[in-house]
């Protein structure tokens, strides 16, 4: 339900006002007497009620008729969406170390897992028309959602996930790799685009990571990959301090291998970022976003069915009532 002028219906905030005004100013005696004494014998008689219910009727049909003023109506909305012909397939680690908490964010630690997460989320609602799939690779590689355009199905899949839910004590980067490749594989899309993060070397599956880069090069899929994690050493949770109830951390080395992630962007034409900290991690999916401009046809058609025609002939009744029971039934003396 929608109105055409809806701005109408702040007149309906002035009928109780002009109620009261109108009950407050009263109307004029039917008989004047030069004596309220003359009177006494009648004081007890009940007043009639017929004068409310009048007035109650003429301000209802004036209600309606304001609120056919503001012209309500049913709408229906339909919107085609033509995808943008962009399909991106984003490989996500979940071996163990992506729990190292050496991001930061307002003053709280954030581990790697969490914060590629939240990036991601906000890549995927900026590109409502592109098809975008998640894979998801630890010691194996699985597909967590296929390509499609329903990000809500795609968001919640990717809220679920959490480490461990897969074998997570190795990193199968060529398996991610190909296992992405390979649901693009068959498109005829204008742009094929694989995004790898991950934080550690290739150290299970059966595939090569420039093995799996000569496929990508070959069916002209772009690969983005990033290394995750800041540099040196990072912490690590290890447990609680039994006193205090704090997170106790052990600091471990950093071991992405960039070399590995940089041939891979290059054979693909894509580009390696290393994301060692929250604002850098943003600030390289506004880039690729930027980079892999998207285009979309949008088609809206809007139908209003129009109600107010449903409000004017009840009006129209409740005023002829009220004219007819005020000359009749209800008729006063002049």
């Amino acid at each position: 339900m929608t109105f055409g002028h809806p701005i109408f219906l702040l007149l309906l905030l002035l009928l109780p006002v002009l109620a009261w005004l109108k009950g407050k100013r009263g109307e004029q005696p039917a008989f004047v007497y030069s004596s309220v004494q003359l009177m006494r014998g009648i004081l007890n008689i009940t007043r009639a009620r017929s004068g409310g219910f009048l007035a109650a009727l003429r301000w209802l049909a004036l209600a309606l008729f304001i609120i056919a003023l503001a012209q309500p109506r049913l709408t229906h909305s339909e919107t085609s969406v033509k995808a943008s012909g962009v399909d991106i397939v984003v490989a996500l680690d979940m071996s163990g170390s992506m729990i190292s908490e050496d991001f930061e964010v307002h003053g709280k630690r954030v581990n790697r897992f969490n914060m590629a997460r939240k990036v991601l989320e906000q890549f995927i609602k900026k590109r409502p028309n592109d098809r975008i799939g998640l894979v998801v690779f630890a010691s194996q590689a699985y597909i967590a959602t296929p390509l499609t355009l329903d990000h809500d199905f795609l968001l919640a899949n990717l809220d679920r996930l959490k480490i461990g839910d897969i074998d997570e004590n190795r990193t199968a980067i060529g398996s991610a790799l190909s296992t992405a490749v390979n649901r693009l594989r068959d498109l005829k899309s204008k742009s094929k685009i694989v995004i790898l993060m991950t934080d550690g070397q290739n150290n299970s599956g059966k595939i090569p990571p420039l093995t799996a880069a000569e496929a990508a090069q070959a069916l002209n899929v772009k690969a983005y990959t990033i290394g995750v994690g800041m540099r040196g050493q990072a912490p690590m949770p290890a447990g609680r301090n039994p006193f205090t109830g704090e997170t106790v951390y052990q600091w471990i080395p950093v071991d992405v291998d960039e070399d590995t992630l940089q041939k891979i962007a290059q054979m693909t034409s894509g580009k390696y970022y290393r994301a060692d900290n929250a604002e850098k991690f943003q600030a390289i999916y506004a880039e690729i976003d930027k980079q892999e401009k998207t285009e979309a046809e949008v088609k809206k058609f809007t139908h209003h069915q129009e109600l107010f025609g449903w409000l004017i002939p009840p009006g129209l009744g409740l005023l002829l009532l009220e004219i007819i029971l005020r000359q009749t039934i209800f008729r006063r003396l002049p």
